[in-house]
């Protein structure tokens, strides 16, 4: 099923939509904001000099370091008598990126979010549990309202006390899951352990907030047997709404009627060829409190812009494979933990939990990988611990071409992480 007719529109059309909807973003944010008004003038481009998509080129970029430099509401394009909701990121490493939304906002993103939950294959039969954190995080709040709006009924669970999630979900007959993929990996061994995975009704599973690479996606489904898939969004740009996977799973379809999107090369900053993998950028392209120019993502993917074979003629993203900003360089070699997990998943008497730890030894850099084994492979003895180390290391070696050091876990030992998990400890810099 296709939500909306902006879905299907033509490339001429949709690009015609877009540059009128470009050309009121940046008129609007040169006459309101004054953060990119002082950066246009900087750049000598006004509002008027932007005559094409392609010069979308000429403006500055935005970092996630211009909100917290513009802290709290430096970037906010109306007056706060028309601010209706606040949200902001949690302000680990440093003040938060504070976001803020018009009641028309509001409008668009359960719109959007309506457009990506349908396309996953959610209907108003559905009783879809959210198992993400509710608070100032955007995910659960936006997927919350776009699942409403297309007649789902919605079980806000929130995330946390994980035996009562899975009580929860047997007694409403829960059909989807809503959460992050290695929530949804701890949610099924803790059903497996209260032995009523089969009893339950879910089908479906929308994942986002992390990465999820194609073996864990794959781990999802046959845990719990479902279909699994794959949503993105950020919460300078809107929030979950930003992109979803059809059935089709071969793309994520961005909604590029309200955001423009741009490939980069992240050390360059210029835009790679059509079907390069690089660093996304969006523009927002109808936002009202908080326009954004440029939005440096720092996540890695690349575009499709053909059309799809589910109807659907927006361009699709592929999934996330990696961050930019998360790339370790070890011994000078690239080393991204999406590499690592897939590499793991594949492995037979490894569970899905694993964190990489970086050290400094001699001056040297030290790369030790602490995964998670199986009750079933740990019963088998010493020998299976010890030929199970061998094969991470040779497989890892052959990917990453560098040695790592294999640290096997106990079954159930490692930290569950009910948001976004945590995955790479750096202590290099404290050493």
């Amino acid at each position: 099923m296709i939500w909306a007719k902006e879905e299907m529109l033509s490339r001429e059309n949709l690009q015609n939509l877009q540059l009128e909807r470009l050309q009121q973003t940046i008129a609007m944010v040169y006459n309101h904001v004054p953060f990119y008004k002082k950066k246009l003038d900087e750049f000598g481009i006004k509002p008027a000099d932007i005559k094409s998509l392609e010069d979308i080129t000429l403006l500055p970029f935005t970092n996630k370091d211009d909100f917290r430099d513009n802290y709290p509401y430096g970037l906010f394009a109306v007056p706060m008598e028309k601010i209706v909701r606040l949200h902001a990121s949690s302000g680990t490493t440093g003040k938060p990126t504070v976001v803020g939304y018009t009641q028309n906002d509001l409008d668009n993103w359960t719109e959007v979010v309506a457009r990506i939950v349908t396309q996953a294959g959610v209907t108003r039969g559905d009783i879809v549990q959210v198992a993400f954190g509710y608070g100032l995080f955007t995910g659960a709040f936006g997927l919350h309202y776009g699942l409403e709006k297309v007649g789902a009924a919605v079980v806000p669970t929130s995330s946390g006390g994980t035996e009562k999630q899975i009580m929860l979900m047997k007694d409403f007959g829960t059909t989807v899951l809503v959460s992050t993929p290695s929530y949804a990996l701890h949610m099924a061994e803790v059903a497996e352990k209260m032995n009523v995975i089969n009893d339950l009704k879910l089908r479906l599973g929308l994942f986002g907030a992390e990465g999820c690479s194609e073996e864990m996606r794959r781990e999802i489904e046959k845990r719990w047997g479902i279909v699994a898939t794959d949503n993105y969004g950020l919460s300078e740009v809107i929030g979950p709404g930003v992109s979803g996977e059809c059935g089709c799973k071969d793309g994520l379809h961005i909604n590029e009627d309200h955001f423009f999107v741009e490939v980069i090369d992240p050390v360059t900053l210029k835009p790679v060829h059509p079907g390069e993998k690089g660093e996304l950028v969006f523009t927002t392209l109808t936002k009202e409190a908080l326009p954004v120019l440029r939005y440096r993502t720092k996540d890695i993917s690349h575009l499709n812009i053909s059309p799809c074979s589910c109807g659907r003629t927006t361009a699709r993203m592929a999934k996330v494979s990696g961050r930019s900003d998360d790339m370790l360089i070890i011994r000078g070699v690239n080393v991204f933990p999406s590499q690592i997990e897939s590499v793991l998943i594949d492995i037979e008497g490894i569970a899905p939990h694993y964190q990489l730890v970086v050290t400094k030894r001699n001056h040297l850099d030290e790369l030790e990988i602490k995964v998670e084994v199986t009750a079933q492979a740990m019963a088998k003895g010493q020998l299976e611990m010890q030929r199970l180390e061998k094969t991470i290391s040779r497989r890892l070696q052959g990917v990453l071409a560098l040695r790592a050091r294999v640290n096997l876990m106990e079954p159930f030992s490692m930290e569950r992480f009910q948001g976004k998990a945590r995955r790479v400890v750096d202590l290099r810099q404290a050493m």
